[in-house]
């Protein structure tokens, strides 16, 4: 190969991952936005129902639980 065709070899796969970089990097933009627009904290709705629901449950109870299991 000579010398003018490595080199424009060498252009052609810089234009190349030049372009798949932008793409990728623009795709990574919208899911950000679209992740950044979603509601993560609102109230559940339907048949949500509650997880835990400490009852009687002291606060170093719960402390010691939450060192040991590392929560």
């Amino acid at each position: 190969m000579s010398n003018n065709k490595q080199i424009q070899e060498i252009i052609r796969v810089l234009i190349i991952f030049t372009i798949c970089t932008s793409l990728f990097y623009v795709a990574l933009r919208v899911i950000h936005d679209q992740h950044e627009r979603s509601h993560r904290y609102d109230p559940p709705e339907g048949r949500a129902v509650k997880v835990m629901n400490p009852i009687g449950s002291d606060w170093t109870n719960r402390l010691s639980i939450f060192f040991q299991l590392g929560e």
